[in-house]
């Protein structure tokens, strides 16, 4: 339903699932193992995985902190997209990666929720992508020292508020992991 043309084709978009982002964060093992089993599901059924990278000061490019987390492996031929703002479309190569790929549809996972996962989500849909979130494949690291919710609502928060965000000729919602249809 994407309102992009001729982009008939769906992704599975793997957004800082780095080590120095996932540290600590509420539930991280079972998120990478939903993300790598999401993964492989994609690369068995041949859909496109993409993997988004960011880097900041805390997140220098070569560093530990800025490494995908080691259970995590992008094949050589999987594009990687380098970024250093919330959405993985401002300043970077993924509409042209996507747009290459012919994906109107996105499936969404990764960290963190609140922030690179979020503005990606709203980045895709306003730019005419489907954009569905993977519920239990995303986490976020714990902010409550500034004011925030606990990790943990600010995920159910996510997940509940995706599920209703409309948009004409365009779709959102959540999936758990063992319910991901790519086709």
């Amino acid at each position: 339903m994407t309102t992009l043309d001729n982009r008939p084709n769906t992704a599975l978009l793997v957004v800082d699932v780095q080590n120095g982002v996932v540290a600590g964060a509420p539930g991280r093992d079972d998120v990478v193992a939903n993300i790598g089993s999401l993964v492989e599901k994609a690369r068995r059924e041949e859909v496109p995985v993409v993997w988004v990278q960011h880097s900041s000061e805390a997140l220098a490019p070569g560093s530990g902190a800025w490494q995908i987390v080691p259970e995590l492996s992008p094949a050589a031929a999987e594009p990687l997209v380098p970024k250093t703002y919330g959405d993985s479309f401002e300043a970077t190569s993924l509409e042209s990666v996507l747009s290459d790929l012919g994906v109107g549809r996105l499936v969404v996972v990764g960290a963190q929720t609140d922030a690179c996962v979020r503005s990606t989500l709203h980045g895709a849909f306003v730019r005419g992508y489907d954009a569905l979130l993977v519920s239990d494949a995303h986490t976020t690291g714990d902010l409550t020292a500034w004011g925030a919710p606990p990790p943990e609502q600010v995920i159910a928060h996510t997940n509940l508020y995706w599920v209703h965000q409309t948009a004409p000729g365009r779709t959102a919602g959540t999936v758990a992991t063992t319910d991901v249809d790519f086709a």
